[in-house]
């Protein structure tokens, strides 16, 4: 089968006056069949999974805490992983996935989801270049309570349905920093007519 990544093409998507490259990625039955199935067994440890994904992030990537204002200045990961604050933000990540898995047969809602996400992410000033460190270490975290069911079939499906959220959730990032530049180009050009009236 190969890499997730391999095959998938690149079409121009128009954001504002930036062009940018959208790897179109396609999840297929077998995809979601197998994603369904490993979840099942994932969800057992759903807190574990959360809170080990996030300390591996912050491990490997520790540009990342800038990113949280509550582990910004945070350098003793073993209080990392007993924070409560990490826990919870842990737990809201695996909804997320549990929420996207159980709409893997309704794709528009699926859509929607994470286009929203993005969305949410360009309003805490998360920008994309981070989204797909998570997918990496979610798949680190669940390999090893996965055992024997891990197997290369499976870590395509998982990698292809991250590499599709982050791609909709940095279309998602873009089209409302988009809305917002807008937004403040008709706040400037609407005041110099409110002061006139005010006159």
């Amino acid at each position: 089968m190969g890499c997730a990544i391999s095959g998938l093409g690149l079409v121009p998507k128009q954001v504002g006056e930036v062009k940018e490259e959208v790897p179109i990625v396609h999840l297929s039955e077998e995809h979601r069949e197998m994603i369904k199935d490993t979840w099942r067994v994932i969800q057992e440890d759903i807190a574990k999974v959360g809170i080990i994904m996030f300390v591996r992030l912050f491990e490997t990537h520790p540009e990342c805490k800038d990113v949280f204002f509550l582990f910004r200045d945070v350098e003793d990961l073993e209080r990392l992983r007993t924070s409560k604050e990490l826990r919870a933000h842990g737990l809201r990540i695996m909804s997320f996935i549990e929420k996207s898995v159980a709409r893997l047969n309704q794709m528009e809602r699926l859509d929607q989801l994470i286009l929203d996400l993005g969305k949410s992410h360009y309003r805490y000033n998360a920008p994309p270049k981070y989204y797909s460190y998570v997918g990496a270490e979610f798949i680190r975290a669940v390999q090893p309570i996965l055992k024997d069911n891990w197997t290369p079939q499976v870590e395509e499906a998982w990698k292809t349905l991250f590499l599709y959220i982050t791609t909709i959730m940095k279309q998602g990032y873009l089209e409302e920093e988009q809305n917002q530049k807008n937004a403040m180009g008709n706040t400037s050009r609407e005041r110099p007519e409110k002061r006139l009236n005010l006159i």
